[in-house]
């Protein structure tokens, strides 16, 4: 069956496989020369669900250089923002209409595939108009998205390493793709190689009781409240990742204690995506991106529609923006009938936003935590994970308990990596799986320190010193 879907491909996009009708011919606002072709269309997914993918070509060696895949997370944010915000080659300017050049582009090394994912994220859709799904049927509509672009779109990419990367809830969305895909390599040979996660969500509980860490150890709230929660969370009232249970907290004082430290940590003025930068003023339609990430960070969290019904409300007055991010630039450029018409988006596809509140709304979050997935990852491919290390959404130490947790083979002991003359963060490697923070960088790594996080995954592609 596949043979015969790769000799139709191959006589419908011709000898070189790059589907002609998808090229971007002429992008608007962009005003400077490229050295790379790209390309935006939709693979096919689960029947009836159309992904949007944007591809651009490696401008070094396109033929030679690995295919990298890329996904935003939420669920129900879009890869868009990875594309112009964070590691694509052009980045959208502040007026929403022309676009930058951006030196640390990934595609300077890799060729790089943006998946919008989910359906009815972005500029994706469900011809059905079913946008309710969960994490077993998006990794698999990912799958056959994949297994399109191979076949139909750029049969001639198949034989390049192949690497599954993606930040946030991209924690879930890498390591259930990862293993599909290597879990049907008898039936669809995909050259995996490896994959990377960026400020990962891996384990809901850890990444709970690690922010209540976090902010303690960050200056967040002072012993008062230290000492409540300590006393009344955990065991011996002794303070250790071990001994202390602030995700499932049944006792009422403990309770208490941690929706006082979630409420400061989310919901009071501060920048949940960096700490140490400031929140912008307007919402730019990411309330909807707050809303998704909160909603994963704190499922099953008894707290969590009390703090969306305050940040909303604030929204309202017009006293604070959650989101602290402003992505107006993005809905401006996006929703731009030229634009559109330059990336084939049809005219009945809906009004791009950032991410959707019906997907976020209606996902269905099949896993707790990460651990199968992992463990049967680093017995066959190459990982890494990577968090800037001022992120609260998915914070460092609830990721480096994770991987501590898999009990792998230490390679290499924690030391200092650089940029430069620079201390750019922190590395242990342990067998088949690298563990590495950011200095300075918050949730969205690529878009905070460019430089740092070109050297990591260009070091991570080709196997070279961090």
């Amino acid at each position: 069956m596949y043979w015969l879907l790769a000799v139709v491909a191959s006589l419908v996009v011709g000898a070189f496989g790059s589907p002609a009708a998808d090229e971007i011919i002429n992008l608007p606002g962009l005003n400077h020369n490229i050295s790379f072709r790209h390309f935006s269309g939709y693979l096919s997914g689960v029947e009836g669900k159309h992904l949007h993918y944007w591809f651009v070509e490696s401008s070094r060696s396109p033929a030679d250089d690995p295919v990298v895949l890329w996904m935003n997370g939420g669920p129900g944010c879009s890869s868009m923002e990875g594309l112009l915000a964070e590691l694509g080659p052009y980045l959208v300017n502040p007026d929403g209409k022309t676009l930058r050049e951006n030196t640390f582009a990934w595609n300077t090394v890799a060729n790089v595939l943006f998946l919008e994912a989910p359906a009815c994220v972005g500029l994706s859709y469900d011809s059905n108009k079913d946008c309710a799904t969960g994490d077993d049927e998006t990794s698999l509509s990912n799958y056959l998205a994949l297994q399109d672009f191979f076949i139909n779109k750029f049969p001639e990419y198949r034989k390049n390493e192949f690497y599954i990367t993606g930040e946030s809830y991209g924690g879930i969305y890498v390591p259930t793709l990862a293993v599909r895909v290597l879990q049907g390599q008898q039936n669809f040979t995909i050259n995996l190689k490896g994959y990377a996660v960026g400020n990962g969500l891996s384990s809901y509980k850890l990444n709970t009781n690690s922010i209540i860490f976090f902010g303690y150890y960050h200056g967040l709230y002072g012993n008062d409240l230290w000492t409540r929660l300590v006393t009344h969370c955990c065991k011996g009232r002794h303070a250790s990742k071990e001994n202390c249970n602030f995700y499932k907290a049944y006792w009422p004082l403990c309770t208490e204690a941690v929706n006082k430290a979630v409420d400061i940590i989310y919901n009071e003025g501060l920048n949940m995506y960096n700490l140490y930068e400031n929140c912008l003023t307007k919402t730019g339609g990411n309330f909807s991106r707050y809303e998704a990430d909160l909603s994963s960070i704190l499922h099953g969290h008894r707290f969590y529609h009390k703090m969306m019904l305050k940040a909303k409300n604030r929204i309202n007055n017009i006293t604070l923006d959650p989101p602290c991010t402003n992505g107006t630039n993005l809905l401006l450029y996006l929703n731009n009938p030229e634009v559109r018409k330059a990336i084939h988006i049809p005219n009945d596809v809906q009004k791009f936003e950032l991410c959707s509140e019906e997907v976020s709304t209606n996902y269905k979050r099949e896993y707790g935590t990460m651990r199968p997935q992992y463990n049967f990852l680093t017995t066959r491919v190459r990982g890494l994970i990577y968090n800037g290390d001022v992120d609260m959404a998915c914070n460092f130490l609830g990721d480096e308990w994770f991987v501590e947790s898999l009990g792998l083979k230490v390679l290499e002991d924690r030391k200092m990596w650089h940029q430069g003359s620079q201390v750019a963060g922190f590395v242990k490697r342990y067998q088949n799986l690298d563990l590495l923070t950011i200095r300075g960088a918050g949730h969205m790594v690529p878009e905070d320190r460019s430089a740092q996080a070109m050297k990591m995954i260009t070091s991570f592609l080709f196997k070279k010193p961090y």
